[in-house]
């Protein structure tokens, strides 16, 4: 039963990993030509989170987890496991210095990826409360 609950959560994590890979890029194709670098990066802000949500809304239950604690400690799983496929990705496949790689972590330099962090942390609780009503 465990091993399959984790499975299962890997294949979240897959999932959620290529969601945002496909949402980046047609951040930077599509939306950034017509609104700007930064506007753009902050409307991703948002947009990734709810296409977070509506991917633990459709994943998350089958995981079979029972309580708050274990979708909260889900969350902060998944926050942490996009965090550091963030980092990766910008670090070994598009080469980018550390420099480059922390203000995007930094909301002070206009970019809210911390924010949609936070959000993933909670957003599998929010989905369990939901499919409980």
């Amino acid at each position: 039963m465990i091993s399959d609950a984790l499975i299962r959560i890997a294949a979240l994590c897959v999932v959620l990993a290529g969601a945002e890979t496909l949402h980046g890029i047609a951040r930077t194709t599509l939306v950034i030509p017509r609104i700007g670098k930064e506007r753009a990066v902050r409307l991703s802000a948002l947009t990734g989170t709810v296409l977070a949500f509506a991917i633990c809304w459709l994943l998350v239950p089958s995981i079979g987890l029972q309580s708050q604690g274990a979708h909260l400690m889900l969350g902060v799983g998944l926050a942490v496991f996009m965090a550091g496929f963030d980092i990766v990705i910008g670090r070994w496949l598009m080469r980018k210095a550390w420099a480059k790689i922390w203000p995007d972590f930094n909301p002070g330099t206009g970019n809210f990826l911390l924010f949609g962090l936070l959000g993933l942390c909670i957003i599998p609780l929010l989905v369990w409360y939901g499919h409980r009503l």
